[in-house]
């Protein structure tokens, strides 16, 4: 900003300097005293008499005495001249001031009209209330941020990016600023610049996946899927992602994939919530698509699978203070989510429990609707489904689910 107001006033003297100088140069002026002229007027009056004496004599005619007259007069005014120029020069410093003084009007007027003044105090007030925007945006304190203060979080966040280089958190921050403002292109290239800082980041992955899924096209909606899957692998509960699966699946009119998320989405809320009957109309909707169609979720009987699991020796003494067994099955491919869990709070090994559709978490979505599966188990420590570290986990390789009856399953791993 500095060099900017720096680069304007320079350019205001190089033009004062080439309107000012030209007046106040001073002028060569060659000086002719009054005794030289009286010297030039004598010579003259002196050829007069001549050119009298030689008409008297006849030596010329009245034509050339004329011409030769005129011609001395011309000669005497010409060096004469300098005097006159002496006498008739003015005040140039006038000449000078009066100049500058209308490029200054000039350029005020100017740059009133078509300037940028009024940017110039917007960025300075967007930078000022940062700090503010950010509590509004992030934190929801306040009301909540207008279209005019979105533009100018936005030019904030931007000039704070290309002054302290990158901020992880500042990309992710600007990226969901472009997308209240429709920005989708700049939106994007905020988020890939986060992703390429921290490629797990969730929050990033999801807001992504919401502007490829607003951009519609079948790359963008596969790239958002996968990028969804990769959160729900970590976090198989997070609604966020479920939801957007949802959307996608329901796009692509997998019916039952939809209608497995969607369910997952209303069994996690109240009927009072606002949703609830959006969600569930949209459950019936697909119901009513999936009759139409003489679509059916894949069934076959009852799947049973005998799971026995054991703890590696190497890890008897790394077991946690009250953990929790978590025994599941995934799909091999497609969905994350789990299609059956058994959750055990006491236990001692060896033992062998059993996974059936009884288990699924969601209605249809079950052992018997998938074909491979993989078999985890996992000793939590802060009962929760998600991985962390420093807890025991053990999974098997795909598996046909329709070959599998019984399973040998060993805890070998300690999770870093």
């Amino acid at each position: 900003m500095i060099l900017m107001w720096a680069c304007f006033a320079l350019l205001i003297l190089i033009a004062l300097a080439f309107i000012m100088v030209p007046f106040l140069k001073k002028e060569r002026v060659q000086t002719i005293t009054h005794n030289a002229n009286a010297e030039l007027i004598s010579i003259y009056e002196q050829r007069l008499v001549e050119l009298q004496n030689d008409l008297d004599n006849q030596r010329i005619d009245a034509q050339s005495h004329n011409e030769s007259v005129i011609e001395l007069k011309r000669r005497l005014l010409n060096e004469l001249s300098p005097e006159k120029s002496l006498n008739s020069k003015g005040n140039n410093r006038i000449f000078a001031l009066t100049g500058a003084a209308f490029l200054l009007a000039l350029t005020g007027v100017f740059y009133t009209f078509t300037g940028s003044q009024q940017q110039i105090a917007a960025w300075y007030d967007a930078m000022d209330n940062l700090a503010d925007y950010g509590e509004r945006a992030v934190m929801q304190k306040g009301e909540p941020l207008t279209q005019n203060e979105l533009q100018a979080f936005a030019l904030a966040l931007r000039t704070k990016l290309s002054e302290s280089g990158d901020d992880e958190v500042a990309w992710m921050l600007l990226g969901r600023v472009a997308m209240s403002l429709n920005e989708f292109d700049m939106a994007q290239q905020s988020f890939d610049k986060a992703l390429r800082m921290n490629p797990d980041n969730m929050q990033v992955l999801i807001s992504y996946s919401q502007v490829l899924l607003l951009e519609g096209s079948e790359e963008n909606m596969t790239r958002a899927a996968g990028m969804l899957s990769k959160v729900l692998k970590v976090e198989p509960t997070n609604l966020d992602a479920i939801s957007l699966l949802a959307l996608i699946a329901y796009e692509r009119k997998d019916w039952p994939q939809a209608k497995a998320a969607f369910e997952v989405l209303l069994a996690s809320m109240d009927e009072s919530d606002t949703r609830y009957s959006m969600i569930a109309q949209r459950i019936s909707d697909i119901e009513q698509q999936m009759q139409n169609e003489g679509s059916v979720m894949p069934v076959s009987a009852n799947s049973v699978i005998n799971v026995t699991v054991s703890l590696a020796d190497e890890l008897l003494d790394k077991q946690p203070q009250q953990g929790t067994l978590f025994i599941f099955a995934k799909a091999a491919q497609g969905s994350p989510m789990p299609l059956a869990v058994v959750k055990l709070n006491e236990y001692n090994f060896p033992l062998t429990v059993q996974l059936t559709d009884a288990n699924a978490m969601v209605d249809g979505l079950n052992l018997s609707s998938a074909k491979d599966i993989v078999i985890t188990a996992r000793i939590s420590i802060d009962e929760s489904v998600m991985p962390s570290s420093g807890e025991l986990e053990g999974h098997s390789e795909a598996l046909q689910r329709e070959n599998v009856s019984d399973y040998q399953l060993q805890i070998n791993t300690l999770i870093p």
